[in-house]
């Protein structure tokens, strides 16, 4: 059996996209046969052309996961994306599957290829802070179900990584722990709360990441990282062993440096779990298929301004008019106009804020402004209520899709902050600024509708500009296939943040 054959076994419905994997696979392996491995080329290839190389027999998991270790020791005091380092368990693990590797042909899509959790999902026999000091010594004894998807698809866990406590904060830099930093400018977060995750990715500590969004924290960070960040459908991905999450508002999702790479790992975590809440049937044909799929002419709606919060600065504008012209060069048909997104302003923050006190963490131990959340914290009768005008604004903005396949937005209305640029401000102005900044993001949270952050350029401070595509329920295949065109027509992946080089 050829390479190439191994490689369709694993993805028979996209012979195309196999053919590119081991053209790239064959490139990479030029560049390391000057010398036994070049290991920063090595660092940011993507996952799926390392899945290819280690089913090539090219490089052993054992020889990838001391990359990564290497470089997270190196970079990461600078950076602070990891809250915990699992440097034992991975290499363990990374030997059982270099043995394997040796006498097996029957072999998972991502074996071997390393991957870092968010510290707010537990794994097994590692410590799960969400992000709080005071739970360093909380050592689960089980794997969340995504993980052991993860695990199942033969991914090697390399930690956890930097959240904003309980997950509540567009930036990641909770008390007790080192603020993670954006790659791309030490003096800037990487966003939150998966800013850990994006920043592994962005700095090469990790060929891919798993985060978690409810109200942007997948596609902000991945937007301040250069990356792609997909938030899911509600109930595309469970959110088992535990139910419900803030009503429908939160999701698992991945973060990645391409859009294949994070569509192959979105295949990875979806599916029904017995007993979720929300749930979608499985796609026809596999997320990963759907870059190989250049999609059919699209009717595309776009907006830089979220009344009455405000509209997005040059650069994020920028970015958006760019990207719809490009669309409309592709033959999509492209129009100014949104859907009214004015009737979250007032429920989704009472929704959002519960996750504070549904964390369970005592008030005492929280940090000011997740205290201070929690202190305001209304009935449960009002955080019903919240949830029933939520739901009557999503019902509206739903029903704007009726005949637009994609909105195009805007991730945040600005570029990222500084690291500790709002540390001064009260709990209200720091409400007030994180209002106003990830506005374009929670809708998609209320409707459950799927989004995708897509890299498109830079700011004059040398930091990644993203834009936003929303599109109708359950459709990621259709924005899937619209990023994969997109980052086609503007490639991304050759940039990389000197920091890590």
């Amino acid at each position: 059996m050829t390479n190439l054959s191994i490689y369709r076994d694993i993805f028979p419905e996209n012979p195309a996209k196999v053919t590119n994997l081991v053209e790239n696979c064959r490139k990479n392996l030029k560049l390391l046969s000057s010398s036994r491995m070049n290991t920063t080329d090595l660092a940011f290839t993507p996952a799926l052309e390392l899945a290819q190389l280690i089913r090539r027999r090219e490089l052993s998991p054992l020889e990838l996961v001391n990359v990564y270790l290497e470089r997270i020791e190196r970079l990461n005091p600078q950076l602070g994306s990891y809250f915990t380092v699992t440097a034992d368990l991975a290499i363990a693990d990374a030997q059982a599957k270099t043995e394997i590797l040796a006498n097996s042909s029957e072999l998972p899509p991502f074996f071997g290829v390393p991957i870092s959790i968010k510290d707010l999902n537990p794994v097994a026999g590692v410590p799960c802070t969400y992000g709080n000091p005071a739970l360093i010594n909380n050592i689960p004894n089980y794997d969340d179900g995504i993980v052991t998807r993860i695990k199942q698809a033969g991914f090697i866990i390399l930690g956890k990584t930097a959240t904003s406590e309980v997950g509540s904060f567009p930036y990641s830099e909770p008390m007790g722990f080192p603020p993670a930093r954006n790659p791309w400018n030490l003096d800037y977060t990487p966003g939150g709360s998966s800013g850990g995750a994006a920043a592994s990715v962005a700095a090469g500590l990790s060929a891919i990441a798993q985060g978690s969004d409810g109200g942007g924290s997948i596609r902000g960070p991945a937007a301040c990282c250069g990356l792609v960040g997909i938030k899911p459908s509600r109930g595309r991905v469970s959110n088992a062993p535990v139910g419900d999450r803030l009503s429908g508002i939160a999701t698992n999702g991945p973060i990645a440096r391409t859009v294949a790479d994070a569509a192959a790992l979105l295949d990875t975590i979806s599916g029904y779990v017995v007993g979720d809440p929300y749930w979608l049937p499985d796609p026809e044909t596999s997320f990963l298929s759907a870059t190989e799929k250049p999609p059919q002419e699209l009717q595309i709606a776009y907006t830089t301004i979220i009344p009455p919060l405000g509209e997005a600065d040059s650069s994020c504008e920028q970015g958006v008019l760019q990207t719809v012209k490009l669309l409309a060069q592709l033959g999509h048909k492209v129009v100014e106009k949104s859907p009214d997104f004015s009737g979250l302003i007032e429920p989704f923050p009472i929704i959002w804020q519960a996750g504070v006190g549904a964390s369970g963490i005592p008030a005492e131990v929280l940090q000011p402004m997740n205290r201070w959340l929690l202190a305001r914290s209304g009935s449960a009768g009002e955080y019903l209520q919240a949830v029933s005008q939520m739901q009557i604004a999503a019902r509206q903005i739903v029903g704007f899709f009726h005949n637009v396949d994609v909105l195009v937005l805007p991730v945040y209305l600005h570029s990222p902050i500084r690291v500790g640029e709002w540390a001064d401000l009260s709990p209200e102005d720091t409400l007030k600024e994180i209002i106003n900044w990830i506005a374009p993001c929670p809708a998609a949270n209320a409707t459950g509708q799927p989004a995708i952050a897509l890299p498109v350029g830079f700011d004059s401070n040398g930091l990644p500009i993203s834009v936003q595509l929303v599109g109708k329920p359950g459709a990621e295949a259709t924005l899937i296939s619209l990023a994969a065109q997109l980052e086609a027509a503007n490639p991304w992946i050759q940039n990389r943040p000197a920091f890590a080089i």
